[in-house]
């Protein structure tokens, strides 16, 4: 039968039928990796595939039906695979290598793997074995999950993955090469304990030893390393069968079903404890998850809080720079018209010299033409009276009149009214002149007034917007710093 029908008439119609097992198998799916992503919620699909998966083997295989833990291997498979393959894999290890014979005749198998383990501690770590001898620590009280579970149900999946691939590639007795090497490894431990300290240590501190994925590297080195023969292993189970007929053949019939009795009320005992210590650790799974729901919402609240905050911030940032923008550019209008009007000054002022100056330079001009004209004619009238002799008697050499005295102070009076008269255009002129400095001085004063309101405004601008950036960008950093916190 090909690996599709196969799976066809042993999972799908299978699923549909009832098991007797149901109810345990419903108990335990919930108990399987709780902490696990792919497995703890309830109805998820790790779960209904891991429900499908128990049910339809329970079914496929009436003899053994469904044993309590056997959903963790199962669970390791579905890790990897579809669970169609899932389910093949497990039906391959159950019956190929060997898995479900631990489950047939009250685990009769099991307890010769347990001699079997037990032989092999006297023979590679006697001191361990004489010390479990003198506290009455048998295997089946520590190693029945080891050899039942595959190791799955209390060690970390990175180190049971190992144990997977060793066990397919050589056969289920590599389980007494990891338990060996579980032993020696933790040997110095043990050895410092009791009764009831070494089931405590099996129970709890082994496997959180095993956390470090480095602890868990050297103890698959050591357990590959380990050379257990097979022969060694036929003789020890033969020495187990002898064993057991000697006592069937001594003991009491009464004694034995006793005994037996005992032993089975001390493994469901031992098995209540494991599985109250599986219910406690997915109760206090639920309880860590529910714990850390509940911050996770009351972050999401804070961080929903703060990001309200934050863009209140930003839009009144927002409208703090349209603000500051719009009084910027009014301030910007204000001082390019105060600027144009000191320009306008300025151009005024620049005429207004500039005609003064043209004023002055024709001025002078008229006046040097003028002393240069009087100069000539000066010079004319004194060569005429030279020329004169009536009038050389007249006038002396500088011009003078020598013997009429009315003419002179005519003479004299007339050009003290001439000089007068330039004297006073000349006053009037330096007037104006001075007026027009003043004028000057009073327009570079307001020019230099204007430049430095200008530059204050300019500064002010400016440092309004350094202080808006500021106070945006420190808001803005404080408020993503405070998410950064948080979210941390």
């Amino acid at each position: 039968m090909d690996l599709k029908g196969f799976l066809y008439k042993y999972t799908v119609p299978r699923i549909f039928k009832e098991s007797p097992q149901d109810s345990a198998i419903t108990r335990d799916i919930n108990r399987t990796f709780p902490a696990h992503d792919y497995f703890k919620d309830t109805g998820g699909d790790g779960q209904d595939s891991l429900y499908k998966i128990c049910k339809a083997y329970s079914v496929y295989d009436e003899e053994i039906g469904y044993c309590q833990g056997q959903s963790f291997l199962a669970a390791v498979l579905l890790l990897h695979m579809p669970e169609e393959q899932a389910f093949s894999v497990l039906v391959k290890i159950m019956f190929d290598y060997g898995l479900r014979e631990l489950f047939k005749q009250n685990f009769e198998d099991l307890h010769c793997k347990f001699y079997q383990l037990e032989r092999l501690m006297q023979e590679y770590i006697p001191d361990l074995y004489n010390h479990f001898l003198d506290i009455s620590l048998e295997a089946h009280m520590y190693a029945s999950q080891w050899f039942l579970t595959l190791f799955t149900a209390k060690f970390p999946l990175y180190m049971v993955f190992h144990i997977i691939d060793l066990l397919l590639c050589e056969g289920i007795s590599v389980i007494f090469n990891v338990a060996l090497g579980l032993l020696k490894t933790s040997k110095d431990d043990l050895l410092l304990t009791d009764f009831e300290g070494a089931l405590k240590f099996f129970r709890v501190q082994l496997p959180k030893r095993y956390r470090s994925e480095e602890n868990a590297k050297r103890l698959m080195e050591l357990a590959c390393n380990m050379k257990i023969s097979q022969k060694k292993l036929k003789k020890y189970e033969k020495e187990y069968h002898t064993m057991r007929e000697q006592q069937a053949q001594q003991e009491d019939p009464i004694e034995r079903f006793e005994r037996e009795n005992r032993r089975l009320q001390e493994a469901n005992m031992r098995l209540e404890q494991e599985n109250d210590d599986l219910a406690h650790e997915l109760v206090t799974s639920k309880i860590a998850l529910r714990k850390d729901l509940d911050n996770a919402e009351e972050k999401a609240d804070a961080l929903n809080k703060e990001l309200l905050m934050t863009k209140q911030k930003l839009i009144d940032a927002e409208e703090e720079k349209r603000r500051l923008e719009e009084e910027s550019a009014q301030l910007k209008e204000m001082c390019r018209r105060e600027l144009d009007k000191a320009e306008s000054e300025i151009k005024k002022n620049s005429s207004i010299i500039g005609d003064y100056k043209q004023i002055c330079s024709q001025l002078s001009e008229r006046l040097e033409k003028q002393q240069t004209a009087n100069k000539v004619e000066i010079e004319k009238i004194r060569q005429k009276v030279d020329d004169c002799e009536r009038c050389r008697e007249l006038f002396n050499k500088e011009g003078r009149i020598k013997g009429v005295s009315a003419a002179k102070e005519a003479l004299d009076e007339d050009t003290d009214e001439e000089k007068e008269t330039l004297k006073n255009q000349l006053r009037e002129m330096e007037l104006e002149l001075a007026q027009t400095k003043l004028q000057l001085v009073e327009a570079e004063c307001k020019i230099q007034d204007l430049e430095h309101h200008l530059g204050l405004a300019l500064n002010e601008v400016q440092a309004a917007k350094k202080t808006w950036f500021n106070r945006t960008l420190s808001s803005i950093k404080t408020a993503t710093g405070v998410q950064g916190k948080e979210t941390c």
